[in-house]
């Protein structure tokens, strides 16, 4: 009994001596904890993809005088990683709402509307005259859709990631691109055994 209070006191002991320490951090600064994708990448590309539409000739010309409505659709993931490109989607989307220039159709909802509209009109539960009636939903006049590709180089310990996001937003009623642009960001990662 003895010899196993020593051991679990001794547990507790490396335990104790193994605790982390969890600090906020700036969500803007910027991150270069490795050379995969992260925080700091997704800011950018949307940042740069929204200002580059907010700032185009064409885009200017189809905003005049009208907020048109479009439909996000979901980015597709050519890289090696796990990247969840909804995030970014998400973070262009709400930067174009907030200028003021665009409305938008959110398609990843449309089942869960249905769902409310059905139980709208058909359940007895609901007064009739307050409900949304089917039909009534605008459609989207423009699309955005676009790819997000990585090029991965190693040489020993060192890497090259090169990431490439392009978008393109298209008039659904004629199919002509209106706006399409691209961004870049390179990352490099190098081992270096640090001396004692």
């Amino acid at each position: 009994m003895k010899k196993r209070a020593i051991a679990l006191v001794g547990i507790a002991a490396l335990m104790g001596g193994c605790a982390k320490q969890v600090t906020y951090g700036d969500a803007q600064g910027i991150e270069t904890t490795t050379s995969e994708f992260g925080s700091t990448d997704l800011q950018k590309i949307a940042e740069n993809m929204t200002d580059s539409m907010l700032a185009s000739g064409s885009v200017g010309a189809i905003t005049a005088g009208k907020r048109p409505i479009i439909v996000v659709d979901s980015i597709k993931n050519k890289t090696s990683e796990h990247i969840d490109t909804e995030s970014i989607t998400d973070s262009i989307s709400t930067r174009m709402l907030n200028s003021g220039k665009f409305r938008f159709v959110d398609m990843t909802r449309v089942e869960a509307v249905r769902k409310q509209l059905n139980f709208q009109n058909n359940d007895e539960l609901v007064n009739q005259s307050t409900a949304i009636q089917f039909g009534k939903m605008v459609g989207a006049e423009y699309m955005m859709y676009g790819n997000l590709a990585s090029i991965v180089k190693q040489s020993g310990s060192d890497k090259d990631v090169y990431y490439k996001m392009t978008m393109r937003l298209m008039d659904l009623e004629t199919g002509l691109i209106e706006w399409a642009d691209e961004t870049e960001i390179r990352k490099q990662e190098a081992k270096r055994l640090l001396g004692w």
